[in-house]
């Protein structure tokens, strides 16, 4: 067989076909850490424009790395940070051989043009670090989506990845810093004037609730707001009615009042949050309406409550075991497309952490979750109302009523918390504790006894108390509400208030 022949069968491909792999270098710009670490060196104030947030590992070069760090330590110790001074650091360094030894430290003072650049310079090299992050980032998914662990769910990694890239926005943001005293005053006023204009003058997103309202101020943005309470007190309802209450001021007001709302429910699914809120609108007990002891007469009440409930801004999302990082991503989204004004998480509990194989320290855990609630309503400019748990130590005491001590499982949930407010309901604990007869006890004192108990529990009967234990910006005190089971409602206990006050 000729050499022609057997070529047209060579298995190998022909040079004009072969793919050629084409080796990218990662995001970098030596000439520009160059020119920064000359400039600090030429004059050390420059470091004043980019000590904030440009780190050692935040240089490609590590030869870079190890100057921009000796250069950091003497600056903090309140030495010059020179090429003299710094020559006897690097006399004998083997990353820096490569680039001439400590001579090199002088060729970068030597090479600086002006050091006026040097903030921009610092910005750059920060900007292509966050980038290389992005690709190491985007390599973990790949390369985690492709191995198939069965611990570990499509869901779970979702999570892990928007859990990084929300450190990594975190750390991204340069463009921190001081605020004129002035333009802080401007906005205090313009906020005074916006609740002075109100009728309610209330200054943040209102809760429907008068005495609530006076005694907070509404629910302010940025700021965090845990509501406690034990098994049956009603804290769900509450928060619902507050949620809802906002939604609807909202609408009725054209935007004027209220706010558009998130709400998380992890523990009630959608349909039961909205059987709450139809219950309480077209006064039908939820229970009969789940079981369909509904009159003929009901119906028109429920079209007309379904119509106006639609044109509510009030969003349920009822997913399950969802993560601090999911929540603040699903935020952004709401706010983005049809706003955002209040955030409400039911409950802080049934939230998980970063770590999607669990956390060991349960403790760590509600730490990191009530610091990412916060970085929320900070980020975002609302309010964050998150509901939690309280311990089983309040049943053990004679009096019910909830202490600070009591939140459950982190003393981080008081120190991240702007307001902490505890329900309470009296009636709750006086049902369930009827005077029985003790052992040679007289009737008299029994009788006695007894009508002791049935006059408290008329007193307190469809009534709560919202105890205001800790708010950063006003005064603590205990608010009395009206309180009605059968469509658990709150609402305010004296139906006559003055609002021209």
């Amino acid at each position: 067989m000729s050499n022609q022949t057997s070529s047209l069968f060579d298995p190998r491909p022909s040079a004009a076909v072969k793919p050629t792999a084409e080796y990218r270098t990662p995001p970098n710009n030596e000439e520009a850490e160059q020119a920064l670490l000359g400039a600090i060196l030429v004059n050390n104030k420059a470091y004043e424009k980019v000590g904030e947030f440009l780190r050692p590992e935040h240089f490609y070069d590590p030869a870079h790395q190890r100057i921009f760090a000796a250069i950091t330590k003497m600056i903090d110790r309140g030495q010059i940070a020179n090429p003299v001074t710094l020559k006897s650091l690097f006399d004998n360094d083997p990353e820096l051989a490569v680039e001439g030894g400590s001579a090199y430290l002088a060729e970068l003072a030597a090479n600086v043009v002006t050091v006026v650049n040097a903030g921009d310079y610092g910005k750059t090299i920060h900007d292509l670090f966050i980038r290389r992050q992005l690709i190491e980032v985007g390599t973990d998914m790949v390369n985690e989506a492709y191995r198939h662990d069965l611990d570990i769910t499509a869901l779970d990694q979702i999570g892990e990845a928007e859990k990084q890239l929300f450190d990594l926005a975190s750390t991204g943001d340069v463009q921190g810093g001081f605020v004129a005293f002035g333009e802080s005053v401007k906005h205090a006023i313009a906020t005074a004037e916006v609740a002075f204009r109100r009728s309610s003058h209330v200054t943040g997103v209102t809760t429907g609730l008068i005495d609530i309202d006076r005694k907070l101020g509404g629910l302010h943005p940025s700021d965090l707001i845990i509501l406690a309470g034990r098994p049956s007190m009603g804290k769900t309802a509450l928060a619902t009615n507050i949620a809802f209450n906002a939604a609807k001021a909202h609408m009725r007001s054209s935007g004027q009042e209220g706010g558009v709302v998130g709400f998380f429910s992890l523990e009630m699914s959608a349909e039961q949050l909205a059987t709450r809120i139809l219950a309480d609108e077209v006064q039908v007990p939820g229970d009969k309406i789940r079981r369909g002891e509904i009159r003929d007469t009901d119906f028109p009440k429920f079209v007309q409550a379904s119509q106006d409930l639609a044109r509510c801004p009030f969003y349920v999302d009822d997913t399950p075991a969802l993560s601090v990082a999911a929540v603040r991503t699903r935020c952004r989204r709401l706010k983005r497309t049809s706003g955002l004004s209040m955030v409400v998480v039911d409950y802080l509990q049934l939230l998980r952490g970063s770590s999607s194989r669990g956390s060991e320290n349960r403790v760590q855990e509600i730490s990191e979750i009530t610091r990412g609630l916060k970085a929320i309503a900070k980020e975002l400019d609302v309010p964050v109302v998150a509901l939690s748990q309280l311990s089983r130590a309040v049943e053990l005491r004679e009096d019910k009523r909830p202490q600070l001590a009591d939140l459950r499982e982190s003393g981080s949930i008081e120190q991240d918390a702007d307001v902490v407010m505890f329900v309470f309901r009296e009636q709750y604990y006086l049902e369930r504790a009827e005077p029985s007869r003790r052992p040679d006890e007289s009737d008299d004192k029994f009788n006695d006894r007894y009508q002791r108990w049935q006059q408290r529990l008329g007193e307190v009967h469809n009534t709560a108390e919202v105890i205001i234990a800790k708010q950063r910006h006003g005064p603590i005190g205990t608010v009395r509400l009206y309180f009605d089971g059968q469509f658990t409602k709150f609402g305010d206990l004296d139906q006559h208030h003055q609002t021209d006050e």
